[in-house]
């Protein structure tokens, strides 16, 4: 054979593909789609025949049972609303608990006879709804036929009945729709499709045998029913509050938290689940990897959305997400963790925000905070990775936990702030706060990060000339200083420290490292000498744009005299650690008398950190020195949080539903310079939907005044809140209380 006959020719490479690409389908791992998405729903035929129809077609079924009215019971002065809590909600549907019977009213055409007569209540959720998956569920009036939810007449009255409805303790939450099939000789006819019928099933912290079951009404009403919260912030010595308006019962914002899941195509099947709902949940409250609801941004320039200490609610964020389809901007902790809560409550599974002082984000993962000292003591910025947040709000929500051995359940710490990525999506929990505080860190989920926010040692190190790393202090009790939340049915803070972690220099607390280190929790193993001189920083109340001296106390416990060469460095931080800039940097030397103190002040001028305050106006000062005599390192760490001045918030008028009142914001700019580009907003539940103001400019020493008038809808003690923001001054604040006569 010649080699010309030998070769083979190539064919020519096939035409690109044009046009849309296949459709992508799921058979052959399943007979259809998965449903995922509560908007969806398949109409189901008004009849359904048994057989086929003769030749003449279908007979007359006016002799057989038909329904002319279905009553849902649904006015908040109505039974259902009561008996559910959910008199709140501002929606014109039925809204009930899973676990618990409600009612409903059915007008026959005539009489209904229980020994002929058959019928049944179906609810739908989703799409291709199935017995078998639990998204469509005959509800019978019998007790010799039932499904999962039970079904009984309570009551007959000529041709209309009452029929009480239990849907399971675990049921789908969501949003069904209702039907009323009616069975005939010859087939089924049902009701036709009406929107009204609908029905809204939550999770039921009531009822025992829900997953979410809460057994102490005080904390029930607080964690589930309460509107307005308290989110904690500042330092652990000078904490500050910033009220929020969750509104987790405003118009519209039930059907946001639903869109929430459908967004993240959570199968429906799956939506029963609490753990399952609260762990997709704290991954869709952020956008990092699925266009979630909230966009973070701690660079402090908030120039193409709402700076995050603008918002005063939930409301406003979660209803633009819903009808924008895009997430909203921007977000940083706290409002994660707010908006998150509001989707708790409003689905029914308690929740509550937590706010952890010092908070650890230890970014190699060591249970150490690293901070880096050259040989001579001073910070070394550059090399200085990890963080210390002066605070992080997070989430803890009650279930009970039945994938996890006994005990475990109860409150679990869920968090939504993008930090780590766990599973491949950027979310947190939920996590055992009982397993966190016992160093059992194996359980899921994340309980080994939320462990380490709380536990972490801040290690310095002094790195020598060659490079080497030697720990030369170990402070154990720096981090997690303090967790707190609101008080339950009062406006005090509760702190729930122990919740999460012993006593510092415990039995116990040594048992529980000891714990977590078999799971891989490494601390600090090495103890160096602690310096025999301490640097005291006393606490400071300081305002923004005053001057102010910062004393530094050194303290001599040896009988020894002793010199401490130190470094004092100020910086204004973001309130995760960050530096900003540094504005302050001295180099005393101080020498002490044995157990003498000895006061060194620093003068601290407002010009020189004015001018680099980002929001918040936090100002960390850090302290470290030698001691010539012993080489020891002594340090210290003082946040300062500056004071910013109070809104004014009045409201005037005939507190009555429906009766007009006033709201008037006053505000006085105090300082020597202008605010520019100012933004009021202003909310209450039951009282006025957000509403913004902006001011371009507020001259040095002027005053404005905000008036608006707005009309209450519902009766009771509500409350008023108010924000000023602009980028010289963030977080001013105020609120007026009012109660609504009906």
């Amino acid at each position: 054979m010649s080699d010309q006959a030998a070769t083979i020719t190539p064919d020519p490479a096939p035409p690109a593909p044009t046009g849309r690409p296949p459709k992508v389908s799921s058979r052959g791992r399943t007979a259809g789609p998965l449903a995922n998405s509560n908007a969806d729903g398949d109409d189901v035929p008004e009849f359904e025949l048994f057989g086929t129809p003769g030749p003449r077609g279908l007979p007359p079924l006016t002799e057989f049972l038909d329904i002319w009215d279905v009553n849902m019971l649904k006015m908040r002065a109505e039974v259902n609303r009561q008996q559910h809590h959910t008199t709140l909600y501002n929606s014109d549907f039925l809204i009930v608990r899973r676990g618990q019977e409600f009612q409903i009213k059915i007008t026959f055409n005539r009489p209904y006879n229980p020994s002929e007569d058959k019928f049944a209540v179906e609810f739908l959720i989703g799409s291709n709804p199935q017995f078998s998956k639990g998204t469509y569920i005959p509800v019978f009036p019998t007790k010799e036929r039932q499904s999962s939810w039970a079904g009984r007449i309570t009551e007959t009255s000529n041709n209309v009945i009452t029929m009480a409805i239990t849907p399971a303790a675990n049921c789908i939450v969501g949003k069904y729709r209702m039907f009323i099939a009616i069975v005939t000789p010859y087939g089924i006819r049902r009701t036709r499709r009406e929107e009204r019928n609908d029905i809204y099933v939550l999770f039921n912290p009531w009822v025992s045998a829900d997953s979410v079951f809460l057994d102490d009404e005080v904390e029930r009403e607080e964690c589930v029913l309460n509107e307005m919260g308290i989110i904690y912030h500042g330092s652990f010595d000078d904490v500050a509050e910033r009220t929020w308006n969750y509104g987790q019962f405003e118009y519209g914002v039930l059907d946001a938290c639903l869109y929430i899941m459908d967004r993240s195509a959570m199968p429906i099947i799956n939506r029963g689940d609490a753990t399952k709902v609260v762990r997709q949940a704290s991954a869709m409250l952020n956008s990092r990897d699925d266009d979630g609801v909230l966009m973070g941004n701690w660079t402090g320039d908030y120039t193409y959305g709402v700076a995050p200490t603008s918002w005063t609610g939930s409301t406003e964020i979660l209803l633009n997400y819903s009808s924008s389809k895009m997430p909203v901007c921007y977000a940083q902790c706290w409002v994660y963790a707010a908006v998150f809560n509001t989707f708790l409550r409003c689905l029914g599974i308690p929740g509550r925000v937590v706010t952890n002082f010092f908070s650890a984000h230890d970014n190699d993962g060591n249970l150490k905070t690293d901070i880096i000292l050259d040989e001579n003591g001073r910070i070394d910025r550059a090399r200085t990775r990890d963080s210390i947040w002066n605070y992080h709000c997070w989430n803890e929500c009650f279930i009970s936990r039945p994938d996890l051995p006994p005990g475990f359940g109860g409150w679990q710490a869920v968090d939504a702030t993008p930090q780590e990525t766990s599973d491949g999506m950027y979310r947190c929990g939920p996590a055992s706060v009982r397993a966190i505080k016992h160093g059992q860190i194996c359980y899921p989920f994340d309980a080994a990060f939320v462990f380490a926010e709380v536990n972490s040692d801040v290690v310095f190190y002094s790195r020598t000339k060659d490079g080497a790393m030697e720990p030369v202090k170990v402070n154990r009790t720096h981090v997690g200083r303090m967790i707190l939340t609101k008080g339950a049915g009062d406006d005090t803070r509760r702190e729930i420290t122990n919740q999460y972690k012993f006593p510092e220099n415990t039995p116990e607390e040594r048992t529980m490292l000891e714990k977590a280190d078999e799971y891989g929790c490494h601390r600090e193993k090495s103890d160096p000498p602690q310096a025999d001189v301490d640097v005291v920083i006393p606490s400071l109340e300081i305002s923004v744009g005053d001057d102010f001296s910062l004393n530094l106390d050194f303290v001599n416990q040896s009988d020894q005299p002793r010199t401490v060469d130190a470094y004092v460095s100020g910086s204004v931080v973001y309130y995760t650690g960050v530096t900003s800039a540094e504005f302050l940097f001295r180099t005393p030397t101080v020498t002490i008398a044995p157990h003498k103190s000895e006061r060194e002040v620093v003068e601290v001028q407002s010009r020189t950190y004015m001018k680099h305050l980002v929001e918040q106006g936090n100002l960390h000062f850090i302290v470290t020195g030698k001691v010539k005599e012993t080489g020891h390192i002594a340090t210290a760490m003082k946040v300062v949080i500056l004071r910013t001045p109070k809104l004014s918030v009045k409201v005037t008028g005939v507190p009555r539903v429906s009766e007009e009142m006033l709201a008037t914001v006053e505000f006085t700019n105090p300082f020597s310079f202008s605010l520019d580009d100012v933004y009021i907003r202003m909310e209450g539940p039951g009282l006025m939907a957000a509403q913004s103001k902006y001011y371009s400019l507020i001259p040095a020493g002027s005053s404005l005044v905000w008036a608006e008038i707005f009309t209450p809808r519902r009766a009771g003690a509500t409350r008023l809140v108010a924000c000023l923001d602009c980028s010289a001054l963030r977080q001013v604040t105020g609120q007026a209380s009012v109660t609504i006569e009906p």
